[in-house]
């Protein structure tokens, strides 16, 4: 008997979207990118905190008058990459140490809690890429 040995095949996807460097444009990023996860058939939660925190990062800190920010997810095998591109290549993020009676601060640090790696990239100049990376175990 001949049994065929079939392998998981690695699931591939990309989305992208530019939006304006708005808090409107962050929520409105947020809500894409779950609804394209969604339709994907992926894990919706620690993604969509991890794409909130980088879209709001963009319009809040990487904001230029006139200039958009761009939102990329890619999927490769078990991994969902999120990539955040503005014009603020001058301003990368930092993490803090917020004081307990901060009411900001803390996003980098959700953004490093729910990923398995994150980080920045440079150019082409006046850009900086943010980027994550989300386990998709168990979907």
């Amino acid at each position: 008997m001949n049994r065929k040995i079939t392998q998981p095949r690695a699931r591939t996807g990309q989305f992208a979207v530019q939006l304006s460097a708005t808090r409107r444009g962050a929520r409105l990023a947020r809500l894409l990118a779950t609804e394209q996860l969604r339709s994907w058939g992926l894990p919706l939660e620690d993604a969509s905190l991890v794409i909130g925190e980088l879209a709001t990062n963009a319009a809040l800190h990487g904001y230029v008058p006139g200039r958009d920010f761009r939102i990329m997810l890619s999927v490769y095998d078990d991994v969902l990459r999120i990539e955040v591109v503005d014009t603020r290549g001058d301003r990368l993020p930092e993490k803090r140490d917020p004081g307990a009676d901060s009411e900001g601060g803390r996003g980098l640090l959700l953004v490093e809690a729910l990923s398995v790696r994150w980080g920045t990239e440079h150019g082409p100049f006046p850009r900086k890429t943010v980027w994550a990376e989300v386990a998709l175990t168990g979907s």
